[in-house]
């Protein structure tokens, strides 16, 4: 039954990238198109870290976590270097695991 799964998941993501390179060129190079596609990674990222931030199994929580990506938000505010940003963040997190 897993064999099956993995092979129909196999099988729909081969035709979903074979759908992605069947796309006429002229809908690519419409200009809403290319606006889309610049911004959905930043999207997806987006929703990733909010996922991991705020999701604990079914259940919403805020915890250190959040209180790390505050302090990461507020260090890419004031243009600090993307290490500072983390260290900022990690440094933020333990601090309130601690208290």
């Amino acid at each position: 039954m897993i064999w099956a799964a993995v092979l129909s998941g196999a099988a729909g993501c081969f035709a979903l990238k074979l759908a992605g390179l069947s796309v006429p060129r002229r809908w690519l190079d419409h200009p809403r198109i290319q606006r889309v596609a610049v911004l959905l990674p930043v999207a997806l990222l987006a929703a990733l870290a909010a996922t991991l931030t705020f999701a604990d199994g079914q259940h919403l929580t805020i915890d250190a976590r959040a209180a790390g990506v505050a302090a990461a938000a507020v260090a890419i505010r004031l243009r600090a270097p993307f290490l500072a940003v983390v260290a900022v963040a990690a440094a933020t997190a333990a601090l309130v695991r601690l208290v």
